[in-house]
C-alpha cells in the first residue's frame, strides 16, 4: 500500500478562497489538512488497494529472480547487463549529439511528417484501406505467433 504526503504553498489569490480547495474527490481517498502558516495547505493520499505498476514491478523482479537462480553461465548474464546498459547509455548519447546538430532535427522531423502524413491518406483515410491495414496487422499476428 503506497501513500504520500505534500506540501503546497498557495498564492494569495487562492489562500483566501479555501472552499474551493477542498471539493470532495470521489475516486480517491485524499485528506486536507489546514497547514499551521497561512497559505500553506498539506495533501495526504493514501492508495487503497494494490496498484497495477507494484505488481508489475514486482512480478518483474521475480522473472528476473528466477533467470538468475536457474542460470548456469552467471557471467554470462552480467556481461550481458552490462552490455545493455552500455547499449542503452550509447544510443541517449547519440540522439543527444544528433539533437545538437543545426539541420537534422528539423530535417528528420520534416521526414516524420511526411511519413504520417502518407500513411493516413494510405491506409486511414478510406474504408478499403483501413480494412486492408487490418488484414495485414491480423497477419503478421498470426505470422509471429505461428499460427
Amino acid at each position: 500500500m503506497a501513500s504520500t504526503i505534500t506540501s503546497l504553498t498557495l498564492p494569495p489569490l487562492f489562500a483566501r478562497e479555501r472552499h474551493s480547495l477542498f471539493r470532495p474527490l470521489t475516486k480517491f481517498p485524499v485528506f486536507a489538512i489546514a497547514g499551521e502558516k497561512q497559505g500553506r495547505v498539506t495533501f495526504a493520499a493514501k492508495a487503497a488497494g494494490d496498484s497495477s505498476e507494484s505488481s508489475t514491478s514486482l512480478s518483474i523482479v521475480e522473472s528476473v529472480q528466477n533467470v538468475w537462480e536457474n542460470s548456469e553461465d552467471r557471467i554470462a548474464l552480467i556481461g550481458l547487463g552490462f552490455a545493455g546498459v552500455v547499449a542503452l547509455w550509447a544510443s541517449a548519447n547519440l540522439i543527444t549529439a544528433i539533437d545538437k546538430l543545426p539541420l537534422i532535427p528539423g530535417v528528420l522531423e520534416f521526414i516524420g511528417t511526411l511519413f504520417s502524413s502518407w500513411f493516413v491518406y494510405r491506409y486511414l483515410l478510406f474504408k478499403p484501406d483501413r480494412k486492408e491495414l487490418g488484414q495485414a496487422i491480423n497477419k503478421k499476428v498470426s505470422d509471429i505467433l505461428g499460427q
